[in-house]
């Protein structure tokens, strides 16, 4: 199972926008009487694209039961409940890169049910991605890649740039490297009012934004034995960071408990000013019936850090089929409807990087005709952020190891370790996990 070289796999979707293959004419088929039960991701960045399965139901004549509504997290758990129990009766759920290793062979291989040439409208890149052993177990719904969105009232204020050009002796302007942004988090922030960010501080949130930083500092989280190199001076330099932002309260003290749409919702409330984000959010942040900050939000590529170079912590949500789904042809048709250039488009269209190949260049174009410049060139900017990205290690194992690996990371900020301790600590149980599992030797 591949675990290096997927930065080339991911960013495979920027050098192919205009390489598209004809359209396939896919046939969703009629399930008059059919009922697909489902498990889907929700939040303010996925639910949108929930209104079209009315339109599905319309074409098929089946019917959507949405079983389980929450975010990935909480929806892993329940899900490794479903297996260990035996109780998988559903046909649909939502999946990740990150989390589809671990799952064992509970989904079909979608290839044996989707014809080449519908396959082949996809992102070569990401549909190898969303493979495991060479089954294609999910359908990539879109990609992710962390970016920059910075609130202008705050960066553009006269009073803020004045104060910050006398403390620092340069303009300021969106951070370049991790060292700048904790720098300008910590200056800009006036709480209760204002925090200079939040980061997600728990699940694989937490133990994904601190690969990212490590990465960019230089280190990784394995060496290539599977040995656990993230408790290196690189990896403490990464999780200071963050002890460094809560000790100085330059972002929430909740921000250990945050998951992403806590982040997104503070961000759009105008309560930080700095904010290291997925691209979904792009549309809400600059929508004026859901965010305070609509028409003053700037973006830019994520920070590098001290090797000079970014983390790119990137991957693709997805929807997969469950082996014990009784209508296998409903749930497919359902997936590839969700996943087709209109949905796509859909998503695209707020903001996320969509996983078809044809999309790339239909949504840039008609955000120019739309004169929308904000998301046409929010869109080329996350196109050079994915160029960079990589995936966590696909691998079975990745979560449990991140779900040892967080609660130290979150132990060393708010101070109950240092963050040496906390990572040796981290690192010994990593190893033990891929002991058990014989990846390590």
């Amino acid at each position: 199972m591949a675990v290096r070289g997927m930065a080339g796999a991911l960013s495979a979707c920027v050098l192919l926008v205009l390489a598209g293959p004809a359209l396939a004419a896919f046939d969703y088929g009629k399930f008059p009487g059919t009922t697909v039960k489902v498990k889907l991701i929700g939040g303010t960045q996925y639910e949108k694209l929930y209104t079209r399965i009315p339109e599905w139901e319309k074409l098929t004549g089946a019917k959507i039961e949405i079983v389980s509504s929450k975010n990935y997290f909480d929806l892993d758990r329940e899900i490794k409940q479903d297996i260990a129990g035996g109780t998988i009766n559903w046909c649909v759920a939502s999946n990740h890169t990150s989390f589809a290793p671990q799952y064992g062979d509970i989904y079909i291989d979608l290839k044996e049910k989707i014809p080449a040439d519908e396959l082949a409208l996809y992102v070569p890149g990401t549909l190898q991605s969303s493979e495991i052993d060479g089954r294609l177990v999910q359908l990539p719904r879109v990609t992710d890649v962390s970016n920059l969105y910075y609130n202008k009232r705050v960066y553009d204020d006269p009073k803020v740039r004045d104060a910050y050009k006398a403390r620092f002796g340069k303009a300021l302007a969106p951070p370049a490297t991790y060292d700048e942004f904790k720098q300008q988090a910590i200056f800009l922030a006036n709480p209760p009012n204002l925090y200079g960010t939040a980061f997600a501080g728990k699940d694989e949130g937490m133990t994904g934004r601190f690969m990212e930083i490590l990465r960019a500092n230089g280190g990784d989280m394995f060496d290539k034995d599977w040995n656990p190199t993230f408790n290196s001076p690189e990896g403490v330099a990464a999780l200071q960071w963050f002890v460094d932002l809560y000790n100085a309260k330059a972002v929430p003290a909740g921000t250990v408990n945050y998951t992403w749409d806590d982040i997104g919702q503070a961000f759009a409330a105008g309560t930080t000013a700095v904010d290291l984000d997925w691209p979904g959010f792009a549309a809400f942040y600059n929508d004026k019936s859901k965010s305070k900050i609509a028409g003053d939000v700037g973006f830019a590529v994520a920070p590098t850090g001290s090797a000079g170079k970014r983390g790119g912590w990137s991957g693709s949500h997805s929807f997969s089929v469950s082996k014990a789904c009784p209508t296998p042809d409903a749930a497919v048709s359902f997936v590839v409807f969700m996943t087709n250039d209109e949905s796509e488009m859909m998503e695209a269209e707020a903001g996320n990087l969509p996983t078809r190949t044809k999309v790339f260049a239909d949504v840039v174009a008609k955000f120019k005709a739309d004169g929308n410049a904000y998301m046409a060139d929010m869109f080329q900017t996350w196109q050079t952020s994915l160029a960079e990205a990589r995936t966590p290690p696909l691998v079975p194992q990745w979560i449990e190891v991140s779900n040892v690996v967080w609660p130290q990371l979150q132990a060393a900020i708010v101070g109950q370790k240092t963050p040496k301790e906390a990572l040796d600590k981290a690192a010994a149980d990593a190893r033990a996990i891929l002991q058990d599992a014989g990846l390590l030797k």
